[in-house]
């Protein structure tokens, strides 16, 4: 399934019929035991080429500790990590985690997939000051197209919203939190054509649409929202838009396009947007280059856009950018076995890691975080000794 009623050319984010028809090799406890005390901590030497070493801090069995990892991880002041698995679990319908600085996964939340909870979480998640963790699932709630959800420090879960027809349907993408506590995201289906929407949720659960996509201004968003300074909201859309998918801006409810994507210059951004000083915007596309697949873009507030970098070898790239300090940018690829990748502000490329499908991972959908020593974190969603994904930090 593709989401929207258009084809959609990219393999999207978390598209369901990725993995929920594939079979998971469910193990016994001793051999998940075995296989975690062997491989928790897993180094793996890059090829000559590339400076940075790749640590798996994590592998997935596909049993209890959740399987297929689409999503970005988030980290707390201690250097925890917090994720999402779409499979796995009980019910094979996801689960949250917690990877901790010496590599010890705990899994804080099973999801059942049923009314009174949701089910196959793609996007990662959001932690308040308080330790509290929110995010989506794609599936489950009281209509069955999707949730918010709460997880308190002490692992208790609560559904702050239930996803319906026009209220949006399908949340893909993860959450941004304002400073007062309200949330905005966006829905792939649902609103007043069904081309998706864009919403604030308040802390107690009360859900206003910004707006609704009616595909002459975008369609099907994957990604989530940023904000600027005047709580202006900026994003993607991965279809419509007059094109191959749209830049926009929503001020209040009103949705201005900064750049219609024609195949030229890049097409599909299945990614999210960041921000510089300047209030320029960047992301990716997965596909619509000379080189066959995805790119590097920025746009600007007044609409001037550029393709700054054409992803090597025809890779597509399905997740937005981490932005560093001195303004260089980061993402990762999901074209063959994947890779991590580092563009400059003035389009200079470089590939930073090559996944090789074993045990380093394989097909990492979702972007990186950094911490402050330069170092990226992120999930692949397959490879590993279960085939199941990983999590993983990349050290310069």
């Amino acid at each position: 399934m593709k989401p929207g009623s258009t084809p959609i050319t990219p393999k999207c984010v978390g598209n369901p019929s990725k993995h929920s028809t594939r079979t998971i090799r469910w193990k016994s406890l001793t051999d998940i035991l075995a296989l975690l005390a062997v491989l928790a901590l897993v180094t793996v030497t890059p090829p000559s080429t590339y400076a940075q070493t790749l640590t798996v801090l994590h592998t997935f069995t596909g049993g209890s500790d959740g399987a297929y990892p689409h999503a970005s991880l988030v980290m707390d002041a201690k250097g925890n990590l917090y994720g999402t698995t779409y499979r796995g679990g009980p019910a094979n319908a996801g689960t949250v985690f917690e990877v901790n600085s010496d590599g010890v996964e705990s899994v804080l939340h099973t999801f059942t997939g049923g009314t009174t909870d949701g089910g196959s979480p793609n996007a990662g998640l959001v932690l308040d000051s308080q330790g509290n963790l929110y995010g989506t699932t794609i599936v489950g709630g009281a209509f069955g197209a999707g949730t918010v959800f709460k997880l308190t420090n002490t692992g208790g879960e609560t559904i702050l919203y239930s996803f319906k027809g026009l209220h949006g349907a399908q949340p893909y993408a993860g959450l941004l939190m304002d400073t007062k506590g309200n949330l905005y995201g966006t829905t792939c289906r649902g609103g007043a054509s069904n081309y998706g929407t864009v919403f604030e949720l308040t802390p107690l659960g009360k859900e206003t649409v910004l707006h609704s996509f009616k595909g002459s201004d975008g369609a099907c968003p994957f990604a989530g929202v940023i904000m600027d300074a005047h709580g202006n909201l900026y994003g993607t859309t991965a279809d419509g838009g007059g094109g191959a998918g749209a830049a926009f801006e929503l001020i209040k409810s009103s949705v201005r396009i900064l750049h219609s994507f024609r195949f030229h210059g890049g097409a599909y951004p299945a990614g999210g947007l960041v921000r510089d000083a300047s209030g320029a915007l960047y992301g990716t596309t997965s596909a619509g280059t000379k080189s066959g697949g995805g790119g590097v873009f920025k746009v600007t507030t007044t609409g001037q856009f550029a393709l700054l970098y054409a992803l090597p070898d025809g890779s597509d790239s399905q997740a937005g950018l981490t932005m560093d300090s001195s303004g260089d940018f980061y993402g990762t690829t999901s074209g063959g076995s994947g890779s991590v990748f580092k563009v400059t502000p003035t389009g200079k490329g470089t590939v930073l890691y090559k996944f090789t499908g074993g045990a380093d991972g394989a097909q990492p959908y979702a972007g990186l975080i950094m911490d402050s020593q330069g170092n990226l974190y992120g999930t692949a969603s397959e490879g590993g000794a279960g085939q199941v994904g990983t999590v993983f930090k990349l050290t310069p």
